[in-house]
């Protein structure tokens, strides 16, 4: 079992004199001698060092209090989300699952060995509340692949304790630069070890500035990659809004495939499109059906009491939990099956070898904003063509093929916007815009159409179904309400021109 661990920490370069006296540093009233610790650590990684490239770090350690299995993501400069299982002899599956989508079928190999003898020292308060730890380490690395190339050198560490204040490090450094410690210039420990054991590694690849058309929209294509591939773990940890966030990373990269089909060739997209569409169907299995019931339980607890009329909440969480398509295993499931790691390989080969067009090598002016205006004129006209519809069923399913191409137009705007400036941006705003009515409106259309279902349920049952017809009347005056809005919106989208 794996818990995991907030590490808020600075590193700094230390030389002989090791670390200053901090107290009275911060509310420091004393400095506790905690004694030496001997750690011994191995880094895997794959032989191309895919988790060093995104800044994590996996480890199995032995010595000192936290002896086991450490998995590291990057959350912010100095902050860090530290993973942690129990030592064995093996990567254990826990921690490989969170590393799938950047491993895949690569081997996890040891990489580099760091051993420390670490000095430690207790920061405290007045009540002996530990505010941080601050060490001294002596670090040897010693590479284990290629040559086998060796560094020393010596470093000071001070980790925030937990629950602590991060402005207590600003002081902390203040005190260190003021006796001529300077912070560390590379941001782990392992960074270094790779660096200084191997001086002819490759370094990373750096990107460029965008400037032909196919550059922007590979550049967001990338970011979009990156994101799932990045989300990824989250989503296998339950972390909140990570489903949404991947999803949305999916749809935007479907998206840029359609809208970009004069920048990028769609007999090669197209199929990747489809494989994007159905992992945002994977992900949002559980997750339509759970928006649906928090917004139905958001109006069912908004009514009074004497206006609820028999068992309402629990049939609602019946129909909620027969509806359930899946579950946190499926998905787990698919995000290591072999059809979600083969979308992941499919998309890096086509952004390391994209199947450009001519328009790409053309100026972004002119490709990426006909692809915009493209997109939002389509736009304008499924939603003049739905408002020209009288109230029922086709203006409703007009009005959601509108949703789902100002979703699109929202995107290929988004991805605009490093060409084409605040013209663009504009648009990502009106979209944004739209797109949040016609989704109200949307949501209100499948409310009603699931409290029909719930009363047939009750009259079934001998039930009263009082209080699904007051929230179906409810919902029929929002959806109403949006439609009253939804000329307005329209207005911002004029012609549908990115300037």
């Amino acid at each position: 079992m794996a818990d995991t661990k907030r590490e808020i920490e600075r590193k700094y370069e230390s030389d002989e004199s090791g670390l200053p006296d901090l107290t009275g540093v911060g509310g420091v009233a004393a400095v506790l001698d905690k004694g030496l610790a001997e750690l011994d650590a191995v880094y895997y990684d794959t032989a191309d060092e895919r988790l060093a490239a995104d800044g994590l770090t996996l480890r199995r350690r032995t010595g000192g209090s936290d002896a086991g299995w450490h998995l590291k993501f990057p959350v912010a400069p100095g902050v860090r989300d530290e993973i942690r299982a129990p030592l064995s002899d093996t990567v254990p599956d826990s921690l490989a699952g969170l590393v799938r989508s950047r491993v895949r079928g690569a081997e996890l190999v040891p990489l580099v060995r760091l051993r420390s003898q670490r000095d430690v020292r207790h920061l405290v308060d007045a009540d002996g509340t530990l505010l941080a730890e601050a060490s001294t380490d002596a670090v040897r690395a010693d590479r284990l692949t290629g040559d086998g190339g060796s560094a020393q050198w010596t470093e000071i560490e001070v980790e925030l304790a937990d629950g602590g204040d991060p402005r207590f490090l600003d002081r902390v450094e203040k005190r260190l630069r003021k006796a001529g410690v300077r912070p560390s210039a590379s941001p782990s420990k392992l960074a270094r070890a790779l660096a200084e054991t191997a001086p002819d590694r490759r370094p990373a690849h750096e990107e460029t500035a965008p400037v032909t058309a196919g550059d922007h929209v590979l550049a967001y294509l990338r970011a979009q990659r990156d994101a799932v591939v990045a989300l990824d773990p989250a989503v296998r940890r339950d972390v909140p809004d990570s489903v949404h966030r991947m999803r949305v990373a999916t749809r935007r990269m479907r998206s840029a495939f359609r809208s970009y089909g004069k920048v990028l060739d769609r007999t090669v997209t197209d199929p990747l499109g489809a494989e994007l569409k159905w992992l945002a169907g994977e992900l949002g299995l559980d997750r339509d059906q759970e928006v649906l019931t928090e917004r139905l339980t958001a109006d069912l607890d908004a009514l009074p009491a004497d206006l609820v009329s028999g068992p309402v909440r629990d049939r609602l969480t019946a129909w909620s939990r027969e509806r359930r398509g899946g579950s946190r295993r499926r998905l787990l499931a698919v995000l290591d099956g072999p059809r979600h790691l083969a979308l992941l390989d499919a998309l890096d080969a086509v952004l390391a070898d994209p199947p450009l067009r001519p328009a790409a090598a053309g100026k972004p002016s002119r490709a990426i904003a006909k692809a915009v205006h493209k997109d939002f004129a389509t736009l304008a006209r499924l939603l003049d063509h739905a408002l020209e519809l009288p109230p029922g069923d086709g203006r409703d399913l007009a009005l959601h093929e509108a949703r789902k191409k100002a979703k699109r137009a929202r995107y290929a705007a988004e991805a605009a916007v490093p060409a084409l400036g605040d013209s663009a941006a504009a648009l990502v705003g009106s979209a944004k815009t739209l797109q949040g009515l016609l989704g109200d409106h949307q949501d209100s259309v499948m409310a009603r159409l699931a409290l029909r279902e719930l009363a047939a349920w009750a009259e079934t049952a001998g039930e009263s179904a009082f209080t699904y017809g007051l929230l179906y009347g409810r919902e029929e005056r929002r959806a109403a309400d949006v439609e009253a809005e939804l000329p307005g919106a329209r207005r911002t989208l004029g012609a549908g021109t990115p300037g």
